[in-house]
């Protein structure tokens, strides 16, 4: 057998693939569900935050920015394994998704609200005033005046960071989710063979190719004209 079809049979062997491709099409649909829930709820939690933060209520603010400093610093992999395996001590058992959706979700949360943070700080203090002398409160004004024009300024590195963490849904694997990585790992593992990981990377070819292209086309599109 020569070098490629070596190579072929170890790792491209099609009689394997087809034969997995149902487990690893599961883990596909599980990675895009837990992807959809980071993201909503990582953003969700980070605007509160940052809109929080606004209102300059400063024991408050020390809260958030100690708790986004925290996840921001703490890598997912190692809040995920806290969450599955330390809580179970305390109580609080948590299934591999949750632990993986939650952790995730939370470093997003961190990235996202000092994203947001920066875009509402950058809106210059002259349209504060002049908004609040026509009559609008603060909270219409941070609503109809400052946030519009900040998420417009934080949506390209938003973007970016957004996919950046998503592509974590890996970790997951760690601690038995069926995603993508994790439907490959098995698959390997019965076949004893690595074709299914060759294929776990078409699949998150697929998901996150399209994705990024999305970015490119979200940084073009809300980009500030100079």
């Amino acid at each position: 057998m020569g070098g490629f079809e070596s190579f072929a049979f170890s790792f491209l062997n099609a009689k394997v693939m087809a034969q997995y491709l149902p487990l690893i099409a599961q883990g596909f649909g599980l990675t895009v569900v837990l992807a959809l829930l980071v993201v909503v709820t990582g953003l969700a939690l980070g605007l509160a935050l940052a809109l929080v933060r606004s209102f300059g209520i400063r024991p408050l603010n020390w809260l958030i920015i100690f708790v986004v400093d925290l996840f921001r610093a703490l890598p997912p992999l190692v809040i995920i394994v806290l969450l599955f395996f330390g809580l179970p001590a305390a109580g609080l058992g948590m299934s591999g998704f949750a632990a993986t959706w939650l952790s995730l979700s939370l470093v997003l949360m961190a990235f996202a609200e000092e994203i947001f943070w920066a875009g509402l700080t950058s809106v210059q203090k002259g349209q504060w005033e002049a908004s609040r002398s026509t009559g609008l409160s603060f909270t219409q004004t941070l609503r109809h005046v400052v946030l519009p024009q900040a998420l417009r300024i934080t949506i390209p590195p938003l973007t970016n960071r957004t996919i950046a963490i998503t592509k974590g849904t890996a970790l997951g694997s760690v601690v038995g989710v069926s995603e993508i990585l994790g439907a490959s790992q098995s698959a390997m593992s019965f076949s004893a063979n690595p074709s299914p990981l060759m294929l776990g990377a078409i699949a998150y070819l697929i998901l996150f190719i399209p994705v990024v292209a999305f970015g490119r086309w979200v940084e073009r599109r809300f980009a500030w004209k100079r």
